[in-house]
């Protein structure tokens, strides 16, 4: 049982919008899938105590478990707020997000860090260039394919393609963290966020998503902490690839979108290359 407070628990409702039933913007698959790569089934009958919305599974899941899984979540969680805002281009609750900030560090036992929120801020202002793509930890024979996806992305962007964009860097994004994986395959395989099957045995790199891979990739230290963060954006947007997925969220691109997606892509790409 987490050591949630009732005035903590009403500070995070509101951030996550759960009045109503829901949490952010997730829909039941995405929510699942979220929760998924916690290893919790959030949709068994174990957190549906109060009820099967959303908002009553995370109430009966902040009840059951203990606070470094819940402060897990939660910090993960709190991140898709805050880069969803900042995609998006909608108004964020400093006050309420740094409040719940610190209910989550105390959660995981760490102490407030007064530049966190600046470096998150700083991410969207700087600049980032594309490495040499063939020095990426890719296969060779996939590197013609990036390239070309590449400067389709560009013209897309140039174009006002927005969705075009965010389908492109998720789909290059994915390609070269299961190119790194597969050039690396012990550090990936002994990481504790590797996908595994019941028996413990890690599941094969092409059946990775690209959120385990984005959280792998973290863990090991090839993509930056802010990356991390930003990639999970990038990969939501990227499964609004399926229309009724699309037409369930009412998602819809603008150039904001696409332009912070494009920097996300080419952070990680830098950060992978080693030249971040």
């Amino acid at each position: 049982m987490s050591s949630l407070t009732d005035i903590e628990k009403r500070y995070l409702e509101k951030l996550l919008g759960m009045g109503s039933g829901y949490v952010l913007d997730y829909s039941d698959p995405t929510y699942g899938e979220f929760f998924a790569r916690h290893r919790i089934q959030i949709h068994g009958s174990k957190y549906q105590t109060y009820g099967t919305s959303k908002a009553k599974k995370m109430r009966a899941f902040w009840e059951q478990e203990d606070d470094k899984k819940v402060g897990t979540v939660l910090n993960e969680m709190i991140d898709s707020y805050e880069a969803d805002c900042d995609l998006n281009n909608r108004e964020l609750d400093a006050p309420l997000l740094e409040k719940s900030r610190a209910i989550v560090l105390r959660l995981l036992g760490k102490s407030a860090s007064p530049s966190s929120a600046q470096t998150e801020t700083d991410f969207l202002d700087k600049e980032f260039s594309f490495p040499n793509i063939p020095k990426l930890p890719i296969d060779q024979h996939v590197v013609p394919i990036i390239e070309h996806r590449l400067n389709e992305a560009k013209l897309a962007l140039s174009a006002g393609a927005h969705l075009s964009v965010i389908f492109l860097c998720g789909s290059v994004l994915e390609a070269v963290l299961l190119g790194a994986a597969q050039q690396a395959p012990a550090r990936f395989n002994k990481a504790s966020s590797s996908p595994r099957a019941a028996d413990g045995s890690v599941h094969r790199f092409h059946d990775w998503s690209l959120a385990q891979l984005i959280d792998t990739s973290s863990e090991i230290g090839l993509l930056k902490p802010d990356i991390k963060k930003f990639g999970h954006g990038l990969r939501d947007f990227r499964n609004y690839i399926h229309p009724y997925q699309q037409l369930m969220s009412g998602f819809t691109p603008d150039q904001h979108t696409a332009k912070v997606c494009f920097q996300v892509l080419k952070a990680a790409l830098a950060s992978v290359a080693g030249e971040r």
